[in-house]
């Protein structure tokens, strides 16, 4: 079953970007995910299988509502 996962959701991925940065911002869902490197803002597009098994966590998920942020939520 695959993972839950919005646009807006910031991930943690398992190895870094070569700038460095570990973060990654979604912008597009799909069978393809684009994401966007915080640190230094390139995007790329990655498969949802890949992406998937790269995650080590998800630091901020906006689940499905865009309009409610986590710290909104309690």
């Amino acid at each position: 079953m695959p993972m839950k996962l919005y646009v807006g959701d910031i991930l943690l991925f398992k190895k870094t970007h070569p700038c460095g940065g570990a973060e990654w911002e979604v912008l597009r869902t799909g069978m393809d995910f684009r994401v966007k490197c915080l640190k230094c803002g390139h995007s790329v597009m990655i498969a949802r299988v890949k992406l998937e098994k790269d995650i080590k966590k998800v630091l901020k998920s906006m689940g499905g509502n865009p309009a409610a942020s986590p710290e909104q939520e309690q």
